[in-house]
């Protein structure tokens, strides 16, 4: 079983710390990296979130052992999970939803890492998700609020994600309409 979920304030060394990690992850990738970016929670302004930097690396293309070895050597760790939930409504094409995903190593900062491809659903998912909390502070907020809610009353920390994906699928849901309306683009 996981350990206890956590949802902390907001940390404003959040972005400092993820220029440490993105300036890490850059110089172990070079130019298979086409963009990092900051994603997840801790990359809201005032959202509440598990103290865990979440970053996605996008690559032209997940099967390059170049990706994957340059990762290993910068010290982190390929974990055995290699698909996103699928939201309602998603192209349910696996390749859409493939991505690699690293960890820390024991003792160093917490740190998630999505690598996913170029103009994949995912890609597009995380992006949008985050732009639209930014531009939507009282969404950001009450989902911080079930964030909280749910890691306190949750009896098997395991079940956090189950029931924290079709929250942020709703969010995904406005946001794709927000996006329509604004015009946004990744």
């Amino acid at each position: 079983m996981a350990d206890a979920i956590n949802i902390v304030p907001y940390q404003p060394g959040w972005a400092d710390e993820f220029a440490v990690l993105a300036e890490q992850l850059g110089a172990a990738l070079g130019g298979l990296a086409l963009r990092i970016d900051h994603i997840g929670s801790t990359s809201v302004p005032g959202l509440a979130a598990k103290d865990v930097i979440d970053v996605q690396l996008t690559v032209a293309e997940l099967d390059d052992e170049a990706v994957a070895g340059g990762l290993l050597a910068a010290g982190f760790e390929l974990k055995p999970f290699d698909r996103d939930h699928l939201p309602p409504g998603g192209d349910d094409a696996p390749a859409q939803w493939r991505k690699l995903f690293f960890r820390e190593r024991a003792g160093r900062r917490r740190a998630h890492i999505h690598v996913r491809r170029a103009g994949s659903a995912n890609q597009r998912y995380a992006l949008l998700v985050r732009d639209y909390l930014r531009a939507q502070p009282a969404t950001a907020a009450a989902y911080g609020e079930l964030k909280r809610r749910l890691a306190a009353s949750l009896a098997a920390p395991d079940n956090y994600p189950d029931v924290k994906d079709p929250a942020v699928d709703l969010i995904y849901l406005a946001a794709e309409q927000w996006a329509a309306h604004t015009g946004w683009r990744q």
